[in-house]
């Protein structure tokens, strides 16, 4: 069937479009010759039978890839005039202008069909409602699907082979520069790259890049950043714009592609990108680039900023060290389930395994006092210093003016930056014309710029020069601490309000790698450090508990200070020797006098005739009896008595609770208990 043949006047009274697309910007401004193709096609329709005013160009979707449909404000367009019949024949210069996708491809195939709107392209015209027309539209239509992915797939290869051998040409960051030739090497300015080593060297020393930063601001120190010109800018330093800069491989030497994925948020719906680990990186190639540290000190790195998230109940990491009272906070670990455990400072400090709980809502696993392990885990980390630790300190100091002695370094070469750009717009300022004032008054208003930043800058420098502390430890004064080394624990305890709970956290922490806390009995837990190297030391710590019944040697106790008793000691006496002896109280460390009192009460031994009320009175229950009697405790009475269940008042002559001896009395106070009733008057 010939062109004249498909092309009837039904088609002729509608609008001919003609269809103008190119898949990226960058086509748009240098594939000049593509564009002049495709809007000459309006010569075509002319020449079908279409007149100039019933020819439409729609070009808005220049720079969209025809992949899909979203964001193609011009193929929509499209779509809605053909379902609404006002087109007769849409142009293209061929079928990949229209679509990429064989589903969107088909569905203009299905529109035009019903709404008899055909399709050219320079090949020739067609009727997508023809079996014809639709056969040679789709395989055209599979063809150039076929070709995106081709394409791709060609484009593709070549990055990935480039990639695996490390020879791809990403974004280097600031510090590192691609020469014509293609080969990476430091930047030339040494300003620059001592900048970034002495970033490196603080982050290591601070853990944090919080506290990285506030030293950095604190020094007035500016980090490099390269505009997209490749031009150095000195900015003031940010959390972000640091952390971005110490996770990139580049600094330690190494190519890294893939490093991150996009997925479409659950929350959003929209894709956001995430950071892989790095072994799920796609290449990772070593030594590629010069490195301003080694591989293990990056991996060191990541490793310290991963762990210091405050996450650490839900990321299982060591938490930075804050200010909180538990000073194991972070690096204590349940043994009885294994599990990460968190604090809690409800009810006094606590360290609580509540994962299954989360998990499984199953109770809590463990819920440990914290002082009682804290004090030990101490007396245990004194007893592991030594000279050798008193050394490392000393080193610690001398490394502390070795630093000072960088941040002077980088002032003067500030200072030099400064001096430089100060004479460059001198020069520049006398060589210009005078006459021409416009350019002679911007010139000088540099320069003086330029000035006032070097006056400021040698000025904060001299004062730094003049006023920096030495903190290296004196030679005779290292031997005095040296000598006082086993009195550590005892100034660690006087000078407890000079050091922040976070610094006593950290000097721990830098021993310490973990704690494993196991509950052997209700006042008994075992407790094992593990220090770093992979030594331990374990031992059993009591804790308080919630009454004399839950100590592990409470029957021990009371015999004894029953038989005590009996011999005629003294309260205090046995107080004393029970301590002696390693028993305590629930709630302290040593056995309390009105602890021995109260157990000797309780099995009726008086010191004096008139140290107890009547135990028997002709007629009447008291309270001991009537709980012996019922079977319930006589704090439950007595509770009842003070809520007012049960309507009480005390005899005046024994000062006791008293309810007749009589069967009646008994049976009410059954019903009470069983709840048959809700109140009780004697």
């Amino acid at each position: 069937m010939s062109i004249s043949d498909l092309i009837q006047d039904t088609h002729l009274r509608r609008l001919a479009v003609i269809y103008v697309r190119q898949s990226s910007p960058n086509q748009v401004l240098n594939n000049q010759e593509s564009q002049r193709l495709q809007y000459a096609l309006r010569e075509r329709a002319k020449q079908l039978g279409w007149h100039e005013k019933d020819i439409l160009v729609i070009d808005t979707d220049l720079g969209k890839t025809a992949a899909t449909t979203e964001g193609r404000v011009g193929f929509q367009q499209l779509v809605a005039r053909i379902a609404l019949g006002e087109i007769g024949i849409v142009i293209a210069y061929d079928a990949t202008r229209l679509a990429r996708n064989c589903s969107h491809w088909y569905q203009l195939l299905d529109l035009c069909g019903r709404t008899s709107c055909l399709i050219a392209d320079r090949d020739g015209a067609y009727d997508p409602a023809s079996i014809n027309g639709r056969l040679l539209l789709g395989l055209k239509g599979q063809i150039s699907e076929l070709e995106l992915h081709t394409i791709r797939a060609r484009l593709t290869a070549g990055i990935v082979s480039k990639a695996e051998r490390g020879d791809l040409a990403l974004t280097l960051p600031t510090g590192l520069i691609r020469l014509e030739s293609g080969q990476v090497v430091k930047h030339p300015d040494r300003e620059v790259r001592e900048r970034i080593k002495l970033v490196f060297e603080i982050l290591l020393q601070k853990t944090s890049l919080v506290q990285t930063v506030r030293w950095l601001i604190a020094n007035d120190l500016k980090l490099p950043r390269r505009d997209k010109h490749g031009d150095i800018h000195w900015k003031r330093p940010t959390v972000a714009g640091l952390g971005s800069t110490v996770k990139n491989p580049a600094y330690a030497g190494a190519f890294a592609y893939g490093r991150t994925r996009w997925k479409t948020s659950e929350n959003t719906g929209k894709m956001q990108q995430t950071h892989l680990p790095i072994d799920q990186w796609r290449f990772l190639v070593r030594d590629k680039y010069p490195a301003y540290i080694p591989w293990d000190t990056y991996e060191k790195i990541r490793d310290m900023l991963r762990d210091n998230y405050a996450e650490y109940d839900r990321n299982k990491s060591r938490g930075v060290p804050r200010e909180g009272k538990a000073l194991l906070h972070g690096i204590t670990w349940c043994g009885e389930c294994g599990h990460k455990m968190s604090v809690q400072y409800k009810a006094g400090t606590q360290y609580l395994c509540n994962t299954l709980r989360q998990q499984c809502g199953v109770p809590v696993c463990q819920r440990l006092p914290a002082d009682a392990i804290d004090d030990q885990v101490v007396a245990w980390f004194f007893e592991s210093l030594s000279v050798a630790q008193i050394n490392a300190a000393a080193n610690v100091l001398q490394h502390t003016d070795r630093e000072r002695d960088r941040v002077l370094a980088a002032r003067r070469q500030e200072v030099d930056r400064l001096r430089y750009q100060a004479q460059l717009a001198e020069r520049q300022f006398m060589h210009s014309d005078p006459e021409n004032r416009l350019v002679t008054g911007e010139l000088e208003q540099r320069w003086e710029e330029a000035l006032r930043e070097l006056q400021s800058a040698e000025q904060s420098l001299d004062d730094e020069q003049q006023h920096a502390p030495t903190y290296a430890i004196p030679a005779e004064l290292l031997i005095a601490l040296k000598d006082i080394g086993p009195r550590l624990p005892e100034l660690w305890n006087e000078q407890e309000k000079l050091f922040r709970t976070s610094q006593k956290k950290a000097l721990l922490r830098s021993l310490i790698e973990k704690v494993v806390l196991h509950r052997l009995a209700p006042d008994r837990v075992r407790v094992r450090v593990v220090w770093h190297g992979g030594a331990t030391t374990s031992g059993d710590v009591r804790v308080t508990v919630g009454s004399f019944s839950r100590l592990s040697d409470a029957k021990e106790m009371d015999a004894l200070i029953v038989s005590m008793a009996r011999e005629g000691q003294a309260d205090e006496a046995i107080a004393k020797q029970l301590t002696e002896r390693g028993h305590r109280s629930p709630q302290r460390n040593v056995v309390l006098t009105s602890t021995v009192q109260n157990i000797r009460l309780s099995h009726r031994i008086l010191r004096v005739g008139h140290q107890s009320h009547p135990r028997r009175v002709a007629g009447f229950l008291t309270i001991p009896q009537l709980s012996e009697k019922l079977e319930v405790s006589r704090n439950w009475i007595h509770d009842r008595i003070r809520n007012g269940t049960i309507k009480a008042e005390k005899d005046a002559s024994t000062a006791c609770y008293l309810f007749p001896d009589e069967p009646e009395t008994l049976d009410r106070f059954r019903q009470l208990i069983d709840g048959q009733i809700d109140h009780l008057g004697c």
